[in-house]
């Protein structure tokens, strides 16, 4: 584990909880579920470029839907 992997992944697990807060206090599925999946994501891929590109896929996703 790269000390960029541990940043990255406490970056978007911090950010992952604040969607989840917000999705679920809005009744809001769309940042609900991205903020469970930005938790969750680091878990399971150990390459820095992945979780960083799907960190910044998940985060941005509720702005494009409009929610």
């Amino acid at each position: 584990m790269s000390p960029s992997f541990l940043y990255l992944g406490m970056f978007f697990g911090c950010l992952g909880m604040g969607c989840c807060v917000y999705g679920r206090r809005q009744r809001a599925l769309i940042p609900l579920l991205c903020g469970l999946l930005l938790i969750v994501v680091p878990y399971f891929i150990s390459n820095s470029f992945v979780p960083a590109a799907a960190g910044v896929a998940l985060a941005t996703l509720p702005f494009f839907t409009g929610v």
